[in-house]
């Protein structure tokens, strides 16, 4: 009779055949898996709705802000939401150019404006009288001194929404702006 010689596997063997075996396995599921499963389960589902040169706003950043804004103006659009955060980026972006800098965005916003905007705007005294004479009934018999600041407030205001609207406008023209909101 004839010995039968014994073979020895080493471990090594062992552990690229089981290797061999799962990456079979794994790539004969994977497929199932990936066409076969619910997105909706784990994972980030976003889209970018809108570009502003480099910077991309997310759907779930205009829902969040949309949903603030109408608490306070429950008229407003969701497009108009959009506009007015690509306003706030051209905003901000020019108020880096300048290095303002602050503790939250909106006093950055507002310092820019006030910085590039509002310190060249100036209401001369003729133009205040003039608006107290043609408006005179509105005030309800009150002085021009009583109600020459809130006139000469009123003006200004009037005069820096009309010049940020331009600079916006300017900003707009200059940059790269692309919007997906269907």
């Amino acid at each position: 009779m004839r010995a039968i010689p014994k073979v020895v596997v080493s471990p090594s063997v062992i552990n690229l055949r089981l290797l061999r075996r799962v990456i079979i396995i794994f790539l004969c599921f994977t497929p199932f898996a990936i066409f076969f499963t619910d997105n909706s389960c784990g994972g980030i589902n976003d889209r970018v709705v809108a570009f502003v040169d480099d910077q991309a706003i997310t759907m779930s950043e205009l829902d969040e802000q949309y949903r603030a804004t109408v608490r306070i103006s429950p008229d407003i659009t969701i497009g108009e939401v959009l506009e007015t955060m690509i306003n706030r980026l051209l905003l901000l972006r020019e108020a880096r150019k300048y290095r303002i800098e602050s503790t939250s965005i909106d006093q950055v916003m507002n310092e820019y404006i006030d910085l590039k905007i509002r310190a060249f705007i100036r209401v001369g005294e003729a133009e205040i009288e003039k608006y107290y004479e043609v408006n005179k009934a509105d005030f309800a018999g009150r002085e021009f001194e009583d109600v020459r600041d809130e006139i000469d407030t009123y003006l200004t205001e009037k005069e820096l929404n009309r010049r940020l609207k331009e600079t916006l406008r300017e900003l707009r023209k200059d940059a790269y702006i692309r919007t997906f909101l269907d």
